[in-house]
């Protein structure tokens, strides 16, 4: 922003609480939830979902462990209108589900909003009037505080009024001083205290004051500090849920919503990936799953986060993007080589530490249990490392690298993603490690190879292998005390050893054949340096000669 257009700004007032309690305070427990993607969310769509389109919607929102659910503004559509009867009439609405309707604070709109929930068991009949100095001034014309905390009054008398005529469904009050963000504290007051005065509420039938952040104007502490000013100065605290709103126009609903509970909220409303007007309300997905990594249990279902992901982008045709945290197709993803590495050895570790708590760098949740997969942490480019590459290897297709191995493979892989400028897929990884590392005949070639177990060394066997260097056949004979070490002896005897077999393990290959074998031999050069060479085969004795082979050729294309 240019400097000569700042000061057409100003700093948002503080909230005189210097006593204030909230910074010592620590989330233990859930809230309680309210969705409203089927309303605020769905007001925001470009497109917004078709009655077909809603009913899927609800019916995952019911799965995930919502208990009260915003399902629409019954008075502005009839399409809406349509949605409230359908759950009602054909009793989709589940006994322990409440829905919960919006409406402005005027007679027909009230009176449509009763006939489109009688017969629900249970009902949340929202009533709003926007209460901030600037909507006063501007959106009403200079109105009064009277005249805008009457709006509210009236609104609250008629939906009293009404109850007596749907005696088969209970009703419960929510007002929201909506522009609550922006509203003078002891105004948003007198507003709820008047609605309160008019509906009764008692500690055993509460109503709901939602304080939305409408807008959201400042920083989170301001807006804890609002609501635990709210808190203290209601006359009636005992008898009302204190609900939260918050949107995200400066990037921190999330922190708002969290310090609000801290700051004494007791339910929070927001949608799944934050969907909503402008930037967005709450991602009531993060909260959820922030309280969960801390040990909370919240009540909501997040386990299969990948399928509601989809049905999110199918029935809102939005798209959650890539770093959205916990449902983002690469926050679970690591290119960084040190990032790479550290996951690795967590993850290890954990094998060994089944019972123990969660704790692996940089993966603040198990991806598993949200429904994510371990495929998907580790993936390469040029800033990749070793640990990445073998963890790919290993978790991908099966192949358990010796330690000393990862610099060897993880240069020439992450070389190839520099080269071609673009990150390598698992299969891509996989690929090369096969081409370069694994069954490698290049100078080297063996043609056949025969193995005798009846020598007359007790514990010796001999081999007679057919081999190519570079294209010319010969035989080599050896005899040792297992079939690479024969090899090792007829390649001495050919002329053929300038090295020393340094390292030997073997493993059945994970995710392949069942009869596959890997095994793994490293070489050390006569001149300096070591290497890694791999073979697989059905016979465990052959992927150690074919290993041989492999080191041997990779040693000598330095």
């Amino acid at each position: 922003m240019k400097t000569d257009s700042i000061s057409k700004y100003r700093a948002f007032p503080v909230v005189d609480l210097p006593d204030r309690t909230w910074p010592d305070r620590v989330i233990d427990s859930a809230p309680y939830w309210c969705s409203v993607d089927l309303r605020d969310g769905n007001q925001a769509l470009p497109v917004p979902m078709s009655v077909e389109e809603k009913l899927e919607m609800f019916e995952m929102l019911v799965q995930v462990g919502f208990k009260e659910i915003e399902i629409g503004f019954p008075s502005a559509s009839d399409t809406e209108f349509a949605f409230m009867r359908r759950l009602i009439d054909e009793n989709r609405i589940p006994e322990d589900v409440t829905v919960q309707v919006l409406v402005q604070t005027r007679r027909h709109l009230i009176e449509r909003t009763i006939e489109a929930i009688a017969g629900a068991p249970r009902v949340i009949v929202h009533i709003y009037n926007s209460t901030s100095a600037l909507q006063r001034r501007v959106t009403f014309g200079d109105a009064s505080r009277e005249k805008i905390r009457d709006i509210a009054v009236d609104g609250a008398k008629v939906v009293k009024e009404l109850v007596p005529t749907i005696p088969q469904t209970e009703i419960v009050l929510q007002y929201s001083p909506e522009s609550f963000s922006d509203t003078e504290l002891d105004f948003a007051l007198e507003c709820c205290e008047a609605v309160m005065a008019v509906w009764e509420p008692t500690p055993e039938k509460k109503m709901i004051l939602n304080l939305p952040a409408t807008v959201e104007w400042t920083t989170p502490n301001v807006h804890a500090d609002q609501i635990e000013w709210m808190c203290r100065h209601l006359s009636q605290r005992d008898s009302v849920i204190i609900s939260l709103h918050t949107h995200n126009d400066r990037g921190t609903g999330v922190a708002a919503t969290e310090l609000g509970l801290m700051a004494g909220g007791d339910r929070v409303e927001g949608t799944l990936f934050g969907n909503g007007e402008r930037t967005g309300n709450l991602d009531i997905v993060i909260v959820a799953l922030n309280m969960n990594s801390h040990g909370i249990d919240t009540g909501l279902d997040f386990s299969n986060l990948s399928q509601l992901r989809e049905v999110y982008e199918r029935t809102t045709r939005m798209t959650v993007p890539e770093r959205q945290p916990y449902a983002g197709e690469l926050v679970f993803t690591a290119f960084s080589g040190s990032h790479q590495d550290a996951i690795k050895k967590g993850l290890d570790r954990r094998k060994t530490e089944e019972d123990a708590k969660w704790g692996v760098p940089y993966l603040t949740i198990d991806p598993h249990d949200i429904g994510r997969s371990y495929e998907a942490i580790v993936r390469i480019n040029s800033q990749s490392g070793k640990g990445g590459v073998a963890y790919i290897l290993d978790q991908e297709h099966g192949f358990d690298l010796p330690k000393t191995m990862h610099p060897q493979v993880g240069k020439r892989v992450y070389d190839l993603a520099d080269q071609r400028g673009q990150e390598l897929g698992a299969d891509e990884v996989g690929e090369v490690f096969r081409e370069e590392f694994t069954n490698v005949s290049t100078d080297l070639v063996l043609v056949d190879y025969e193995l005798d177990h009846h020598t007359d060394g007790i514990g010796e066997v001999a081999c007679k292998a057919a081999i190519e260097l570079k294209g010319q056949p010969q035989m080599v004979e050896g005899i040792g005390n297992g079939p690479i070490n024969a090899f090792v002896q007829g390649l001495e005897k050919a002329g053929l050893k300038d090295f020393t077999l340094t390292d030997y393990r073997s493993h059945a290959v994970r995710g392949g054949s069942s009869s596959d074998a890997a095994a793994y031999v490293q070489l050390r050069h006569d001149d300096g340096p070591i290497l890694w060479g791999v073979g697989i085969d059905p016979s465990i004795e052959m992927a150690g000669v074919k290993a041989l082979v492999s080191a041997w050729n990779l040693l000598h294309a330095q």
